[in-house]
């Protein structure tokens, strides 16, 4: 029986499709879909740096920005593969493509928004955030390590599309209380050295889950693996 997962990603696929085929009339490419999902990633980054750089602690709009990028990039996650199936251009080296360059993206959208924590030194989150592109990139390669072995191995939470739409919701939504409460709102108590919460943790707090869930994710396919392959003997 299809999970919730498959059926909402099925939904999705009938809302695209449209955009899909006209994409592969103009003649878009499985791998062009892909780089342009790079590309506009590399585009992510260059908001962070830029929020970074020039602009200041309480500015936020930087990060909603972004997270809006973010959001239309992961579209294109999804564009790919409907491309290569619609299209019949599915190949394996396509597929290699498409894994290849979204450990990238992800990385490129991380290095981006690491540097623009430290810039305003949230040095906390910013460990935070490096410890959830670790788990990210553990979530994918402990499925390719294990399908390499000849096992299948899909299951557990944040995913590639989740982490996607997380990050970039809330980023948004980071993005948007900052224009309504101001980026310097803070919740403090005398005896923490941190507040409880500031408008920045609108974002934070998701890329904190995210590094806790990301690499639970990772073990819990360890442990699958490891299981089928004692069964395999």
């Amino acid at each position: 029986m299809p999970s919730t997962r498959d059926r909402l990603q099925k939904g999705i696929y009938v809302i695209i499709n449209p955009l899909v085929k006209g994409l592969i009339r103009i003649g878009f490419t499985p791998n062009k879909v892909t780089i342009t999902g790079l590309i506009l990633n590399i585009g992510v980054a260059i908001i962070f740096i830029e929020g970074g750089e020039k602009g200041h602690r309480g500015d936020l709009s930087y990060v909603g920005w972004a997270g809006g990028l973010i959001l239309f990039a992961g579209l294109f996650d999804m564009l790919d593969g409907q491309v290569a199936r619609l299209g019949n251009m599915s190949s394996k080296f396509g597929a290699l493509f498409d894994s290849v360059l979204d450990r990238y993206s992800e990385c490129i959208m991380f290095l981006g928004i690491c540097y623009y924590l430290v810039a305003h030194h949230y040095f906390l989150s910013s460990i935070f955030a490096f410890i959830a592109l670790i788990g990210s990139m553990m979530v994918s390669y402990t499925r390719a390590r294990s399908e390499g072995l000849g096992v299948e191995n899909k299951g557990g939470l944040m995913q590639r599309p989740e982490r996607v739409v997380l990050t970039g919701v809330s980023a948004i939504a980071c993005g948007i209380t900052g224009g309504i409460i101001g980026g310097n709102y803070k919740i403090a108590v005398d005896w923490l050295p941190i507040p409880i919460f500031e408008t920045m943790s609108v974002f934070t707090i998701p890329i904190t889950i995210m590094a806790v869930l990301t690499n639970i994710t990772a073990i819990k396919r360890l442990l699958d693996a490891q299981k089928a392959l004692d069964g395999i003997k």
